[in-house]
């Protein structure tokens, strides 16, 4: 009777030599992912510190030698009059982004994917690709230019002899504004990912479904959605792990005080106080709660579609 020889398992020293080139282009990424993802980590002790700027010699330093106060800037926090407020425009504005902007992309995708003509697709995805490319301070100017009391639309509307709009000062207008341009600017980047799902369903179950005497919308709605709905799901898990950061970087830039009430948001009041007002331990408390929720709910998505969906992230 021949005896196997048991495998042996090659050795790390072994296998790294054999692959030190991959190890090699992983450095880059593993120096970001340690200078800015966890070395900031150390700063999560001013949520439950009373930070002093000049406890110690250097920021390290009076970060370690501030005073801990517990949990007492979350009480404060959730305490406060304006915490509410916050949390509600900042959970109306995602949703109203969800609702709007996450079907958006995959519409598109679903569009161009039915064009024949390649030059018109590659010319129609290069100009929806366009504006992801342009910071917010570019797109705020270039609908500055269109929208303002001064801008191109409100002199129309006042040439036509129709009512003005305040699409930076009226408040519930604002919101729609902020939808609108996102959805203008990421719509078309959104949709590279879908395109990449369409490609992949095989084309004999579109003949099978047509043989059948399926139509267009039946080969919609049997093939092609069933098809890219594992990456709808694990894209959408994704959106709800930020939903409350409801686009600060966006918000930062267009709003003004005129539409605080519907427009300031969580992460855009932890940069007001935290820079304007060098409440460092207050802000951080608050991005602290902002990860947690955002945290809780990709896991609790993940779970979710696991069960229902058998994919997930993890």
């Amino acid at each position: 009777m021949l005896k196997v020889k048991p495998v042996r398992k090659q050795s790390f020293i072994m296998y790294f030599r054999g692959n030190w080139a991959l190890y090699l282009l992983s450095v880059p990424g593993l120096i970001y992912i340690v200078g800015y993802k966890i070395l900031p980590l150390i700063g999560l002790q001013l949520a439950f510190k009373n930070f002093d700027l000049f406890a110690g010699n250097g920021i390290l330093d009076s970060i370690f030698k501030s005073k801990w106060v517990g949990l007492d800037h979350f009480e404060k926090i959730f305490r406060s009059s304006n915490f509410s407020h916050l949390l509600g425009n900042t959970l109306t504005i995602s949703l109203m982004k969800l609702a709007v902007n996450f079907p958006l992309p995959i519409l598109l995708a679903l569009m161009l994917n039915e064009v024949q003509s390649r030059v018109f697709t590659r010319v129609t995805q290069t100009l929806v690709y366009m504006p992801h490319f342009l910071s917010w301070v570019i797109i705020h100017g270039i609908f500055m230019t269109l929208l303002s009391a001064n801008g191109f639309v409100n002199r129309a509307l006042g040439a036509a002899g129709l009512a003005e709009i305040g699409f930076y000062t009226n408040p519930s207008v604002f919101r729609w504004l902020l939808v609108l341009t996102e959805s203008w600017k990421e719509s078309g980047w959104g949709a590279i990912v879908y395109l990449a799902a369409l490609t992949s369903i095989d084309e004999e179950l579109y003949d099978a479904a047509y043989v059948d005497g399926a139509g267009y919308f039946k080969r919609l709605i049997h093939v092609t959605l069933p098809g890219i709905v594992p990456i709808v799901s694990l894209m959408l898990l994704l959106r709800l792990g930020g939903i409350l950061g409801a686009g600060h970087e966006q918000i930062l830039v267009m709003y003004n005080p005129t539409v605080y009430s519907t427009a300031d948001v969580l992460s855009t009041y932890i940069y007001r106080i935290g820079i304007g007002k060098l409440d460092f331990s207050t802000a951080t408390a608050l991005g602290l709660f902002e990860s947690m929720v955002g945290f809780i709910l990709m896991v609790s998505a993940n779970r979710i579609s696991r069960k229902f969906l058998g994919r997930s992230l993890w």
